[in-house]
């Protein structure tokens, strides 16, 4: 997702959060998808391990979403507006149009660390004041990107291991 503009409300900074919530779900989803699809015959420890990783992940960060989202002053959005935008804009594929459990793992990761660093540079764009400390929060957000660019790494490195 292409954030593409600047941040410019405390309403406007839950909703993309929200969406963050949303691609989270997608990710934790996927693995335990993969690991019911293949079962434990079929994934190698290795692989069994990145998908274990990357749901617990998920859910921590879901998690740190939530606690900015609580500390906003905003009404909350209705769960299904922000699903229907995620499926809108992200729901074209599923695990099953990917040649692999890794490859999907790819996009996930990859899809995940671009909508953090499209919402990192939109808030570091504005001038907007949030309820919410603005450097505490692109520290939280950049943490979380870094750990996107980390599975993304670590999916790449297992692949190219596979070659």
């Amino acid at each position: 997702m292409s954030v593409g503009y600047q941040v410019t409300s405390d309403h406007q900074l839950a909703r993309l959060l929200q969406i963050g919530i949303v691609l989270e779900e997608v990710v934790e989803a996927r693995a335990y998808h993969h690991h019911e699809e293949m079962g434990d015959d079929d994934l190698d420890e290795e692989i069994r391990n990145l998908l274990s990783h990357a749901a617990e992940e998920s859910n921590e960060h879901r998690e740190r979403l939530e606690e900015i989202i609580d500390r906003l002053d905003v009404d909350s959005v209705p769960f299904e507006e922000i699903e229907a935008l995620v499926e809108a804009q992200y729901g074209q594929t599923k695990p099953e149009d990917f040649d692999g459990v890794l490859y999907d793992q790819l996009c996930n990761e990859e899809t995940a660390y671009k909508f953090y660093d499209d919402v990192i540079k939109a808030i570091e764009a504005s001038d907007a004041q949030f309820t919410i400390d603005r450097e505490e929060l692109v520290a939280t957000l950049s943490e979380i990107r870094e750990e996107e660019a980390d599975g993304v790494e670590e999916v790449t490195r297992i692949m190219e291991g596979r070659e």
